[in-house]
């Protein structure tokens, strides 16, 4: 399967689902190397845009996501993967998903649990 890396300076973006309830974890962006580790390795790999390299989800917080099932869209462009949460959160801010906060009445409010402490899994945050 080849995919369209070429609409995002080659990149392409990748929703993480929960495979058992179906709760949007993270959104997060795959250069070709990363998504042939995703499907080779069954753990998800991400680009860092911002560190400029290839990461894989957990490497330091031991939360890795184990993939249960992939989709690609239509236009090949964007895919969607399916898996198991390991420790619970998904988020480097210790929240199970990265969209634990809402908008209500124009502002932003927290509505997730935060799981662990960056701090203590990371050092700092």
């Amino acid at each position: 399967m080849e995919l369209n890396f070429s609409k995002l300076d080659g990149l392409v973006p990748a929703i993480i689902q929960d495979a058992a309830s179906g709760e949007i974890l993270m959104l997060g962006f795959m250069n070709q190397e990363a998504w042939e580790k995703t499907q080779t390795s069954g753990r998800v790999h991400f680009y860092s845009r911002t560190r400029q390299k290839l990461w894989c989800k957990g490497e330091t917080s031991g939360h890795v996501q184990l993939v249960k099932e992939i989709y690609v869209d239509c236009d090949d462009d964007a895919v969607l993967v399916k898996v198991e949460q390991v420790g619970g959160a998904a988020c480097h801010t210790g929240y199970r998903s990265c969209f634990y906060r809402q908008v209500k009445d124009g502002r932003v409010q927290p509505v997730g649990v935060q799981v662990f402490d960056p701090k203590e899994v990371y050092g700092s945050e």
